[in-house]
């Protein structure tokens, strides 16, 4: 089973804080759309499993009109084969969306949205420079839970201003909705953003990383109450409501990236991403060629994004898995690595599977590095 990716790099404004490729300028959406489907059919021939989920990503999907969605997703049928319950997800933001819209993505073959509200507080909406409000978040989501059986949540957490209590506030209004799924992610300076350059500028201080933590212990406390699974470090599912594209990232499968900056992987170890410029993406296409890159991941790439994907997740890093794939000298140096975090009661065993004590969840990144081989 495989995924496919399409990237749709418009949005209304700049959030703060996102290094994600996008524009701002509406020029070319539909040439770019186009674009997509022509690039669909260029590389049809790189995918030979079936798909079994189809993600839209940005950028901001939900500025695609409902009827274009089920254009392409008929064009992708006709073109690849799909597996006969395949998800197919689109991220929608709440100041795009109506009751009409979303009931037009249903009709178009959308059987699952991802609804990026990030808080239920203006101040920090404004912030982050969201583009909605509370009551526009507020009456998305009950619209969404109204008409679709599988949607998840987006939050952030570890945001300027906010405190255990209003982050707490955040948590239980999303869970007044029942949402089948849940994503959280802890606020980040990147790059070349307005966020950054208000922390340079010391116009901003970021939140105290024990009160981080501390947001995020209480993240899972709240949820594992509901009967949330923690599949992933930031991710969140009631039973049978994984996220199909996000866990096929975790679990190495084949998944193919569509459209500018969209990045693939084939499974084994050849990985290729598509130029970050959308004037550029569409003279490659309009010539019948990608514009990408590619490079191919050595053993010890591939062993170390297994270790972090391992510990980020309820699968754990299995032991023979390492053995069989990668030979005894790397599940040695994994046993040696891990077994000052057995001591300390960061890591155990489980049979044969590697994972990570629910106290250190939110130092699991670091913990991997630990793991992770320099040289083989």
């Amino acid at each position: 089973m495989a995924g496919l990716y399409i990237h749709f790099p418009f949005c209304k404004q700049a959030c703060h804080y996102c290094n994600f490729y996008f524009s701002t300028n509406p020029k070319n959406q539909n040439e770019i759309l186009h674009s997509i489907k022509v690039e669909l059919k260029l590389r049809k021939n790189e995918l030979t499993d079936s798909i079994e989920s189809i993600y839209f990503g940005g950028g901001s999907p939900s500025l695609i009109k409902p009827k274009v969605v089920e254009e392409i997703i008929k064009f992708i049928s006709s073109h690849y084969q799909l597996a006969a319950s395949v998800e197919t997800t689109l991220e929608v933001n709440p100041d795009d969306v109506s009751k009409e819209y979303l009931e037009g993505l249903r009709t178009a073959g959308i059987n699952r949205v991802s609804l990026g509200i990030q808080s239920f507080h203006d101040k920090e909406l404004k912030m982050m420079n969201r583009a909605h409000n509370l009551n526009q978040a507020l009456q998305s989501i009950r619209w969404i839970s109204e008409l679709f059986d599988n949607f998840s949540v987006d939050l952030i957490y570890g945001i300027p201003y906010s405190s255990l209590a209003s982050w707490e506030d955040n948590i239980l209004k999303a869970l007044s909705f029942n949402p089948p799924h849940i994503s959280t992610y802890a606020l980040t300076v990147e790059p070349k953003t307005v966020l950054a350059h208000q922390i340079e500028k010391n116009t901003l201080d970021l939140l105290d990383e024990e009160l981080v933590k501390d947001q995020y212990d209480l993240l899972l406390k709240k949820l594992e109450e509901k009967g949330y699974e923690n599949y992933e470090f930031s991710n969140f599912g009631k039973p049978g409501f994984h996220s199909v594209n996000n866990s096929n990232y975790w679990n190495g499968k084949p998944y193919l990236g569509i459209g500018p900056a969209a990045h693939s992987f084939d499974g084994n170890k050849k990985r290729s991403w598509n130029v970050s410029n959308n004037s550029l993406y569409l003279k490659s296409i309009k010539e019948g060629k990608l514009n990408n890159e590619t490079e191919l991941l050595s053993q010890v790439d591939l062993y170390n994004e297994y270790v972090m994907t391992g510990l980020r997740t309820i699968w754990g890093i299995s032991k023979e898995k390492v053995t069989d794939v990668f030979g005894t000298h790397f599940s040695d140096y994994l046993e040696k690595q891990a077994n000052k975090y057995l001591i300390t009661n960061e890591l155990y065993w489980d049979g044969d599977l590697l994972k990570i004590t629910k106290k250190a969840k939110f130092l699991s990144d670091g913990i991997a590095s630990d793991l992770f081989m320099l040289k083989a």
